[in-house]
Formats: C-alpha cells, sequence, structure tokens
C-alpha cells in the first residue's frame, strides 16, 4: 500500500476522537526520540514522568529531564504549526533552546563561550558517526538557505505524498547542517513534525530499534549525495507507524485493549 492511501485509512479512522489518542502518541514520539539520543526510561516511565511526575528511581536525573524538555519542546512545535506560525531561524533555534533546556552545556570556545541551552549555534567545528558537518562559519547561512527554502516550497505543496517528502528532507537537511553543539537530531525530527502538523498529517516517529539504520541512512545519503535513501527509510518509518496504529485499532473494535502511540533525489538537500 502506498503511503498516501495509508494516510487517508488512518484518517478515515478519527483516531482524534479516541480517547488520549493524540496525548499518547506525544508520548511515543517523545520516548522514542529520546532512547535513540541515550535516555534509557522505559515507555512507562516516560509516561508516569510526563504525566504524574514520577521521576524513575534507578534513572540518571539527565534523562528524565531530557524527556520532560523534549515533550515541552514538542507540544511547543505543535502548536506553532497549528497556528501556521511561518518557519524562521529564530523558530528553529528556540526549539532546540527548549530541548537543551534543563541538560545544555556551557562551550568554551575561541570565539567566546555558547550556551547550549539558549539555542545558541556552535562555534566550532564538529562531526559525529564518522561524519564531518559543515565549517562553523557557514552554520548560519546555510540554516537561513534552508528555512527560505521550505517556506517557499510550502505554499506550493498540495498533494500529500509531497508535503511528506517535504519534511523528511527538512528532517534531513537540518540534521546534515548540524548547526548546534547538541540537540541536532532532536530539533530535526521536530521540524519534521512541524511540518507534517502544518498540513495536517500523521507524525512520524523514529523507531528507537532501528535507530542503528537510521544512523546508517544519513550517513549513506551523504556518502553517495543521493537523498532518496534517506526518503525510503524514513517512508519505511512512516508506514510501519501508521500500520502499527492501525492494527492497534482494529483489535480495540475487536473488544481487545488499544496499546496507543507505543508500540536518486536531490532537492535543496545538502551534502557533506
Amino acid at each position: 500500500m502506498n503511503l498516501v492511501k495509508l494516510i487517508e485509512e488512518y484518517k478515515a479512522l478519527n483516531l482524534h476522537d479516541v480517547i488520549d489518542h493524540d496525548r499518547f502518541n506525544e508520548y511515543a514520539i517523545v520516548h522514542h526520540s529520546t532512547t535513540i539520543e541515550g535516555s534509557t526510561l522505559t515507555e512507562i516511565e516516560t509516561r508516569l514522568l510526563l504525566e504524574e511526575g514520577t521521576t524513575p528511581k534507578g534513572k540518571p536525573l539527565d534523562h528524565s529531564l531530557m524527556v520532560k524538555d523534549h515533550y515541552e519542546a514538542l507540544r511547543y512545535t505543535l502548536t506553532l504549526a497549528e497556528t501556521k506560525k511561518p518557519l524562521t531561524v529564530k523558530l528553529v533555534q528556540e526549539i532546540n533552546a527548549r530541548i537543551m533546556h534543563s541538560t545544555g552545556k556551557t562551550y568554551n570556545t575561541a570565539l567566546g563561550n555558547i550556551d547550549g541551552s539558549k539555542g545558541e549555534f556552535r562555534k566550532g567545528n564538529v562531526h559525529a558517526g564518522g561524519s564531518y558537518f559543515i565549517s562553523y562559519d557557514k552554520v548560519e547561512s546555510y540554516t537561513n538557505k534552508l528555512i527560505e527554502s521550505l517556506n517557499t516550497q510550502m505554499k506550493d505543496l498540495s498533494s500529500g505524498e509531497d508535503q511528506l517528502r517535504l519534511s523528511f528532507s527538512a528532517h534531513f537537511d537540518l540534521v546534515s547542517i548540524h548547526p548546534f553543539y547538541d540537540g541536532n537530531g532532536r530539533t530535526s525530527r521536530l521540524l519534521m513534525n512541524y511540518i507534517q502538523q502544518y498540513y495536517k498529517l500523521p507524525l512520524a516517529i523514529v523507531f528507537k530499534e532501528d535507530k542503528n539504520e537510521y544512523f546508517e541512512a544519513l550517513q549513506q545519503s551523504r556518502k553517495q549525495e543521493n537523498t532518496e535513501i534517506f526518503q525510503e527509510f524514513m517512508s519505511g518509518q512512516y508506514q510501519k507507524h501508521l500500520s502499527n496504529e492501525i492494527a492497534e485499532f482494529q483489535k480495540m473494535s475487536k473488544g481487545e485493549s488499544l496499546k496507543l502511540g507505543f508500540g536518486k533525489g536531490k532537492g535543496f538537500s545538502i551534502f557533506f
């Protein structure tokens, strides 16, 4: 089944009318995204923390802070999208600042101190997982070009397929610029969710169990200068998520319990 038909099938279920569906879906996004970045909280611990403020025993406090901040950043991002707030560089920086609010560090550079909790762009060169990212002195201009390109494209897209592809491209491009010292992956995934919410598409999840494949898709897309590799990976993640949700709804319809939320093209894209 292609993604457009799968989205139609998903929307036809009216899952927004199911009690707490959207909330549990947001918990799932937070859980998978923070686990990819090192959080050790389980699905249940994530839910209890966000619903009741219960900090799990025996887990690093930073992991709970990461989860709480990511949830707040997600809610902020979705609200912006719902109100059609235009994308700006400052907005992306604010999303990163909220993600890193409690865990951001101070980085001492030759050009001064950078506060990782304020959404400030990096002032030094970085590499991660074998990938080297653009020089720090190009970060601002590349980020500006990305945001300008996204705003231009978002005015004209009408098909769900094109809207979805743009959200995946935005994810890839921002994480490839790597504008911050930390929180780039989480910020990029929320930028993707912003575009999806803007167009009222179901929100994508990158599943924690597919972390290695996720990083490999990013790396190979850059290495081969072929963003279709990442597009195909994200399409697979999207199909997996929607198929899981549809299957869970069908179980509920049969009287079973519903476990909501858990469970070669080149466009603007840039390569390093």
